[in-house]
C-alpha cells in the first residue's frame, strides 16, 4: 500500500479517528479522576561502624565494612522481622508480608546510605510508615543482627540523616501523562480501525479500484446526485449538473469505442440490482440523442422494468408482444418528445424472459434497429441474478457493466465479468455509477463549464420513423 493510499484512508476516516482520539483523552482523564491517589514518603539512614582506636586505618576499614554490609541490610528491611513490629505499632489492617508491597529500600552505589520509601493512599500514613520502618530496622540491626554482648552496644551504628516528611502532592495518578497516553492510544486505535476497515472493505469506491480488478476499458464515472432517485432523468431535469456532464463524457468515450465496432448495439447490465444500470441506460440514450444521434432504447429487463416509469411512458405493450408475434416493431416503438430518442417498452412480464431474449425474434429486432439507428441501448437485468444479459450479448451487442461505487463488491464485479465471459458475451467496458465527486478527481469527470448544453425537449411525442 502506497503512502497516497494511506493518506486517502486517513482522510476518508478522519471523523472516526477524531472520535477515537477524543475518547482516548476522555478515558485518560477519567482514569486519573477515578484512580486512588498514591503518596510516597522517604527516610534515609546512614550506616557506620564504631572503631575503638579511632585511627585512620580503623576508620577506613569501618567505612569499607559499612559499604559491604549495606546491601545485605537493604534485603532485610522488607522482611517480617522489621515490618511486623511496624504493623503492630501503627495498627495497620494488614500483615507484614502485605506491607512489604508498599515498601521499597535501596542503597545508592558506593555509599553507606539506605533509602526507605513508603507508599500509601494517605500522605500522613506514608510518612508514619517510612519513619516507623526506619526505626524498626535500626532496632533490629542493633539488637539482633549486630549485637555486641561484651561492650554492651552494637558495633554498627544507624543514623537517620533524613526523616520522612508528609508529601504535599501524590505521585499518582499523573493526569497530564495519562491524558497524553490516552490521546496516543486513541489515535493509534482510530488509525488501526481505519486501516482495518479499508483492508476488510471489498466494496468498489473509486475508479482506480476498477482498474485494479480488470483490464476492460473504464468508460466513465457517473457523479452521484442526491436527487437522482426522485428525478432519474438527469439529462432532462438537471442538464448543467456534474452528473449530466458525466453522461456526456460517457457518450464521448462510447463514440470512440464504437469507431472499430461493426455494431452500435450496447447492452447495459450490472452485477446486482440497484446499481444504477437503468438510470445509466436512459440518461446515456438521452445524451446520445442530445448530440444528434438517432437512438433506440430497449427496455429488456423483462423481470423488473423501470425505464417506462422513468420516461413516463405507457409500457403495457412492447418488446414481449413483438417476441411472441402479437405486434410489429412499428406498432410499439415510440418517439420520446422532440428528441431523436425512440423507446421500446418491455411490455407484459412473461414467465420465460431468458428464452424470449435469446430467441431468433430478439435477434431480428436488434438487427432491424441496428440498421435504422445510430445507437441501440438495451437495458438488461443484472448479470449475477439471471442469464438474460449474457443471452442478449450473444447477438451483435456489446455489453457495458455498471458497478456502483460504495455498493458493488470487488468479488461481485469479478464474478459478473467471469459469468459474462464464460457465456461468450462481449464485455466492452465498465461504467462506475454513484461516484462521489472526490473519488472522480484526476479522471476529468464533472462539469468544466465550457458552455451550457441545450436542454432536452420532450414537449411532443411522435411515432417511429425509418
Amino acid at each position: 500500500m502506497e503512502l497516497r493510499e494511506y493518506v486517502s484512508i486517513l482522510t476518508k476516516n478522519w471523523l472516526l479517528i477524531l472520535i477515537s482520539t477524543i475518547l482516548g483523552v476522555v478515558a485518560g482523564a477519567g482514569f486519573s479522576l477515578l484512580a486512588t491517589p498514591e503518596y510516597q514518603s522517604k527516610t534515609q539512614l546512614y550506616v557506620s561502624v564504631r572503631s575503638g582506636a579511632g585511627t585512620t586505618s580503623d576508620m577506613v576499614q569501618g567505612a569499607n565494612f559499612s559499604r559491604q554490609i549495606v546491601n545485605s541490610y537493604v534485603d532485610v528491611i522488607k522482611t517480617g522481622v522489621v515490618l511486623d513490629p511496624v504493623v503492630e505499632e501503627l495498627s495497620l489492617e494488614m500483615t507484614g508480608s502485605e506491607l512489604s508491597a508498599y515498601i521499597t529500600a535501596a542503597s545508592p552505589a558506593d555509599t553507606a546510605l539506605i533509602n526507605i520509601t513508603a507508599t500509601s493512599p494517605s500522605a500522613e500514613q506514608a510518612s508514619e510508615i517510612a519513619n516507623a520502618v526506619g526505626e524498626s530496622f535500626k532496632n533490629v540491626v542493633q539488637t539482633q543482627l549486630e549485637p555486641d554482648v561484651d561492650a554492651g552496644m552494637s558495633p554498627v551504628n544507624l543514623t537517620t540523616t533524613q526523616p520522612a516528611l508528609v508529601p504535599s502532592t501524590p505521585i499518582s495518578p499523573n493526569v497530564l501523562l495519562n491524558v497524553v497516553l490516552g490521546l496516543l492510544v486513541g489515535l493509534a486505535i482510530g488509525v488501526g480501525i481505519a486501516v482495518l476497515r479499508n483492508v476488510l472493505d471489498t466494496r468498489i469506491h473509486s475508479l482506480s479500484d476498477v482498474e485494479e480488478i480488470t483490464d476492460k476499458p473504464l468508460l466513465g464515472g457517473i457523479i452521484d446526485d442526491s436527487d437522482v432517485e426522485n428525478q432519474p432523468l438527469t439529462m432532462k431535469h438537471k442538464p448543467y449538473s456534474p452528473m449530466a456532464e458525466s453522461y456526456r463524457t460517457l457518450r464521448t468515450n462510447l463514440q470512440f469505442l464504437n469507431v472499430d465496432q461493426e455494431s452500435s448495439v450496447f447492452v447495459i447490465t450490472s452485477a446486482n440490482p440497484g446499481e444504477g444500470k437503468s438510470t445509466t441506460s436512459v440518461n446515456l440514450a438521452l445524451a446520445l440523442a442530445e448530440a444528434g444521434s438517432r437512438v433506440a432504447l430497449i427496455e429488456a429487463d423483462l423481470r423488473l422494468p423501470r425505464v417506462s416509469k422513468y420516461l413516463g411512458v405507457e409500457g403495457s405493450a412492447g418488446l414481449t408482444d413483438i417476441l411472441i408475434g402479437k405486434a410489429e416493431l412499428n406498432d410499439v416503438l415510440q418517439r420520446w418528445g422532440r428528441t431523436q430518442l425512440f423507446y421500446l417498452p418491455a411490455g407484459r412480464i412473461p414467465p420465460n424472459p431468458s428464452e424470449l431474449l435469446g430467441s431468433d425474434a430478439m435477434k431480428k429486432v436488434i438487427a432491424e434497429l441496428d440498421e435504422s439507428f445510430d445507437y441501440v441501448i438495451i437495458d438488461a437485468p443484472p448479470a449475477l441474478a439471471v442469464t438474460d444479459a449474457a443471452v442478449i450479448g450473444h447477438a451483435k451487442a456489446g455489453l457495458l457493466l455498471a458497478v456502483a461505487s460504495g455498493s458493488t463488491k470487488k468479488p461481485e464485479m469479478e464474478a459478473a465479468l467471469a459469468t459474462l465471459d464464460h457465456a461468450g458475451a462481449k464485455v466492452l467496458g465498465v461504467i462506475v455509477t454513484m461516484l462521489p465527486p472526490k473519488a472522480a478527481a484526476g479522471y476529468g469527470y464533472g462539469n468544466y463549464g465550457y458552455g451550457e448544453p441545450k436542454a432536452v425537449d420532450t414537449s411532443l411525442e411522435g411515432s417511429y420513423e425509418q
